[in-house]
């Protein structure tokens, strides 16, 4: 394993400004195409001429590629290149965009949202390159807004997709996500290096596949349970996999020299309780996706929909994502100054408050752009957190999977949130000329429960060891400018 200081190979402070913006735009691009076929999920039946159950794949392939690849990739970026792997997951996302784009039918159009969810793991593999070739000065900051990226993309991809459907053809949303994914392929090659830190040894092959048996089951009886039945043999089933796989392979992790996540790093405090807290966020950030566009497409009928186009919802959304860009300097400066566990605790006090606001009112279209610009912040603020906590907790050359468990545990998160909303949606409904539709108390109940997730999210992360000045001694691992942090030791 190579104990070399990742500063050995940093580039001059004003010379790393480009990496930090590629790798940055990086994460925009991969997050963006995870909306990507929001728009046209309600006429992919009539476009592809199949049911809605087979299209519904469409975006659950997305999912369960995703919860693979993360894993995966950050431990083989640990192993050969964090910088390389980078360039695979982009080269997929290309691939997987032109199949896509040439797609006609349902199944090519799956195998197309597939290769894409595979490159999910750009974003934190982009993190871990930064520790690696960034100078100290710069790492705070440059991480905030790289692990920002997924929400600014997630926030600004779903009016932009819908501004595409709406007058384009729906391919020309594939060809715009394989055009974007070339360019950015030829940024980081021609401006981000390679870091020479390296874990070594052999890849985990049954950890590997036991998590992947695991997470696949896992959220498919999440994604899949109130089309199943919550009670059904086939959710039940699936649960029972997920259970029995996760047993394997946390007993293989614990006895195999080289696990694919080091378990015994993922139970020391920081790193388990920021890992718990990044679940309970990314609960909270998708609920508001999953809320807004209905409230702002229901009928103004119904008393309390506002009557918008798809197009307007996507722009609701679009603040927010501004937002949490702007946030991340803020963030970092935060962490450098009182510590990522601060950041991440007002983080979650920001977004509990703006899920509060929803709780009491959903009733104008300027009230919503507010509650969503607030929650962005939060988001920024929290999300810019997280990588901290995490690098300061775990070696150099096992970022990559550290960073990409960490991702996971986001991912999860917005999964939970996408059952449980559904779930409240589907049981507090009203009917409206012949068809049921979510009563305005299922979504403000939606946004209590994204609220509460926020507080979970302050009380996990209040178990964070504390903050410690910087002195003379002290830990080896650092984050930022000027602080340190308190790690748990296995020793």
């Amino acid at each position: 394993m190579s104990t070399r200081s990742p500063d050995a190979t940093a580039p001059k402070a004003q010379g790393t400004n480009g990496i930090v913006a590629v790798l940055a735009f990086a994460g925009i691009v991969v997050a963006l195409m995870q909306t990507l076929v929001i728009p046209i999920i309600p006429q992919l039946p009539t476009l592809l001429d199949t049911s809605a159950a087979n299209t519904a794949w469409v975006v659950t392939a997305t999912l369960l590629a995703g919860a693979v690849a993360v894993p995966v990739m950050g431990r083989l970026g640990d192993m050969f290149g964090k910088r390389r792997l980078l360039l695979v997951g982009l080269a997929l996302l290309v691939v997987g965009s032109v199949v896509g784009a040439l797609s006609d039918t349902v199944l090519p159009l799956i195998v197309g949202r597939v290769l894409q969810g595979l490159a999910s793991g750009v974003i934190p593999l982009g993190i871990s390159v930064m520790r690696d070739v960034l100078p100290r000065e710069k790492l705070a900051g440059s991480v905030a807004l790289m692990s920002a990226s997924l929400g600014v993309g997630g926030a600004l991809g779903l009016p932009a997709a819908a501004l595409i459907a709406e007058y384009a053809d729906w391919h020309y949303l594939f060809w715009t996500s394989a055009a974007l994914g070339v360019v950015v392929t030829a940024l980081v090659v021609a401006v981000v290096p390679e870091s020479t830190v390296r874990a070594g040894g052999s890849f985990d092959f049954p950890g590997a596949a036991s998590l992947s048996i695991a997470l696949v089951s896992l959220l498919l009886a999440i994604s899949k349970g109130s089309s199943w039945g919550w009670t059904s043999g086939t959710t039940l089933g699936m649960l029972a996999l997920s259970l029995a796989a996760f047993a394997f392979w946390a007993w293989w992790e614990l006895r195999t020299p080289l696990p694919l996540v080091d378990l015994r790093v993922t139970t020391r405090r920081q790193v388990l309780f920021t890992n718990l807290a990044s679940i309970a966020i990314g609960f909270a950030l998708f609920a508001m996706s999953l809320v807004f566009p209905q409230v702002l497409q229901l009928p103004t009928a119904t008393g309390y929909g506002l009557g918008q186009s798809i197009l307007a919802a996507g722009l609701v959304m679009a603040p927010s994502g501004v937002i949490m860009m702007l946030v991340a300097p803020l963030s970092a400066r935060i962490t450098t100054t009182r510590g990522p566990k601060t950041t991440l605790m007002l983080g979650a006090v920001v977004i509990a408050a703006g899920y509060f606001i929803g709780v009491v009112t959903l009733s104008a279209v300027w009230l919503l752009v507010v509650i969503s610009m607030v929650i962005g912040a939060g988001i920024g603020l929290a999300y810019g957190a997280m990588p901290a906590l995490i690098m300061g907790a775990v070696p150099a050359s096992e970022t990559g999977a550290a960073n990409s468990f960490n991702t996971l545990m986001r991912s999860l998160g917005t999964s939970f949130a996408s059952a449980v909303a559904g779930v409240i949606l589907a049981q507090m409904t009203i009917d409206l000329g012949g068809r049921s539709i979510p009563s305005e108390a299922a979504f403000h109940v939606t946004m209590g429960v994204a609220a509460g997730a926020a507080v979970l999210s302050f009380v996990l992360a209040a178990f964070i060891p504390r903050f410690v000045a910087p002195t003379s001694g002290g830990t080896e691992d650092r984050v930022g400018q000027g602080h340190e942090l308190v790690q748990e030791r296995a020793e």
